[in-house]
């Protein structure tokens, strides 16, 4: 009986060392607050949600008055499939689901907040840095409502950028008119927004080729941005899974 007891004794032993370990599941990122700089020298502050073994390669930014808390649940969501991910504070936003946006606040103190059109070199900076980071590879871009505006503007013109998905786009950027501006998109485009905004979003988008453009138009009222995708949202599942779809086709 004694040996017999130092028998399960050592199974158990080896079965908890293997639990302890054993490598973490795939979909598990490993999560840290970064910084880095725009080219005006704006100190742009990330959170990473990095998979091991998997590149970075989607681009999170967030909404007017919010910051990189937006896209909390949506990274882990996103690293459940597959994706690495990083969600930036742009110097035009505050915060959200208690975190405060640093970008903004450091782009106030150098008196360099110049509005939604001036958050491009936030976005530009951070896209150098994940296709630095992902071997040189394109990345995909998420916007939402003012980034999404600037998403689509830098979709058409940037190379580094494979596909975009944006939430709840429009005619937000001063002195310039988007429509125009993103006549010559040329890569996979996922749209969608709250149901009232359905219509403004096809007339922004009328210029583009539609071979390019996947339109989720929903059939519950919906929300602003990227909201759509929280599981608070009513309806969120099948934005979701039309969200979803999307990546999963242009990984």
């Amino acid at each position: 009986m004694r040996y017999f007891i130092l028998f399960l004794a050592t199974i158990s032993f080896h079965t908890v060392l293997s639990q302890i370990s054993s490598p973490l599941p795939p979909s598990t990122p490993i999560t840290k607050t970064i910084t880095f700089y725009a080219k005006d020298s704006v100190k742009i502050t990330a959170d990473t949600y990095f998979l091991k073994d998997i590149s970075p390669t989607v681009l999170l930014c967030h909404q007017a008055s919010f910051s990189r808390g937006e896209y909390i649940d949506t990274a882990k969501k996103l690293n459940a499939l597959g994706f690495s991910c990083m969600a930036i504070d742009q110097r035009s936003g505050k915060e959200v689901n208690g975190i405060v946006n640093q970008t903004a606040l450091d782009a106030n103190i150098k008196k360099m907040n110049v509005g939604y059109a001036g958050a491009k070199k936030d976005v530009d900076a951070a896209i150098d840095h994940l296709y630095e980071l992902n071997g040189k590879q394109p990345i995909i871009l998420v916007g939402s409502s003012y980034s999404a505006s600037l998403a689509l503007w830098i979709g058409s013109e940037n190379k580094k950028v494979k596909a975009i998905a944006v939430f709840s786009p429009g005619e937000y950027l001063k002195n310039m008119n988007l429509a125009e501006a993103i006549k010559k998109l040329r890569i996979p485009t996922f749209v969608t927004s709250s149901k009232r905004e359905t219509e403004p979003v096809e007339k922004l988008l009328r210029f583009v080729k539609p071979d390019y453009i996947t339109h989720f138009k929903p059939q519950v009222r919906g929300v602003h941005g990227s909201r759509a995708v929280w599981d608070s949202t009513e309806g969120y599942e099948a934005y979701w899974n039309a969200f979803k779809e999307f990546m999963l086709a242009n990984k």
